[in-house]
């Protein structure tokens, strides 16, 4: 694991804003980057993460799209088949479906059928989770589906300045790159270093040391855990957090050097506890550290059930409580 770069040269943004940021470098940087959904042009998407670029590189490079994310992944592969670097919005995590057939079986398939002759830097990037009072379809955690693939980079940041490099990490890549941007953490600010990214694209990072416990998660779980670990001190518990940052590729050294410390992990993230990415990791951990574990893996999870109305989501989402008896748990063995 690399160690975070320090440097003057910072900035506080929120996430949206980071985002934004890191896609005006891209397009400032190579012409064949091209951004396009719907209504992220003069609208600037639903929470405003394109805001402002259109009108700053022209509506032939931030193009509105039809309502078709069937024809917005279709149109991403011809035109990264033709040198181009497209960055699709889709409005929400639910909203994927209908492209999903793109997805699965041409984009993350294309590369390898042609023995790597074929690249396609297609980054498809939207918001997930839950957490803030939305209607059906607008809540989901969707990243299992994808890291069952093969053929697919699925990352997800958690912090502004995760957002600002790993949106160009992911442009720049010659495969084509899931990005899950947690939407209820839009909003919260960071610093975020302008030098120069502190770690690759696919390499996990401890946000905070300790020798008890490892808290592992992603996304919009990452400042729950951080949470956690807070309160936990309070008890005199000393919780790491590790921000796994990328699920396909796992960083796996980076997981197992900080458990194999601990000797004790729980995973936390919004999705369904069954056959999810918590799960690999969990048998990842078993097989790797069963002679170092002085617990079994825990999970803390969202519910195997259909996502909730929203009334009663924050019962269904992990939440501090649940992490930290969790937390209990664990240290009871």
């Amino acid at each position: 694991m690399s160690a975070p770069q320090t440097s003057s040269d910072s900035s506080p943004l929120t996430l949206a804003k980071a985002l934004n940021a890191g896609m005006r470098a891209a397009l400032a940087a190579d012409d064949k980057v091209l951004l396009y959904g719907e209504d992220i042009g003069a609208l600037g998407g639903v929470f405003r993460v394109t805001e402002h670029l259109q009108a700053e590189f022209g509506a032939d490079r931030v193009l509105d799209s039809p309502l078709a994310e069937s024809g917005l992944i279709g149109t991403a592969i011809g035109m990264a088949l033709r040198g181009y670097r497209p960055v699709v919005e889709l409005q929400f995590d639910g909203f994927v479906f209908p492209g999903f057939d793109q997805i699965t079986q041409q984009l993350a398939k294309l590369r390898f059928r042609s023995h790597g002759r074929v690249e396609l830097p297609v980054v498809v990037r939207f918001p997930y989770g839950g957490g803030i009072g939305s209607i059906e379809n607008h809540s989901e955690s969707v990243e299992a589906y994808f890291t069952h693939t093969p053929g697919l980079t699925v990352v997800s940041p958690a912090t502004p300045n995760d957002g600002y490099w790993m949106i160009q990490q992911a442009i720049a890549s010659p495969d084509p790159v899931i990005f899950l941007e947690p939407k209820r953490r839009y909003h919260e600010k960071g610093e975020v270093n302008l030098t120069g990214p502190a770690h690759g694209l696919h390499e996990a990072t401890v946000l905070r040391s300790g020798t008890d416990l490892t808290l592992i998660a992603w996304g919009p779980m990452v400042r729950t855990c951080l949470d956690a670990a807070r309160a936990a001190e309070q008890e005199g518990r000393s919780i790491e957090v590790l921000d796994v940052r990328s699920l396909q590729p796992l960083d796996m050294p980076t997981i197992l050097e900080s458990v194999g410390r601990t000797s004790r992990a729980i995973v936390v993230h919004e999705a369904a506890r069954n056959y999810g990415p918590g799960a690999e990791i969990a048998a990842r951990l078993s097989e790797e550290l069963f002679y170092v574990m002085e617990s079994p893996v825990l999970r803390v999870t969202g519910y195997d059930t259909p996502y909730p109305p929203s009334r009663v989501e924050s019962d269904w989402l992990p939440n501090l409580d649940r992490v930290l008896a969790a937390v209990d748990r664990s240290m009871a063995y």
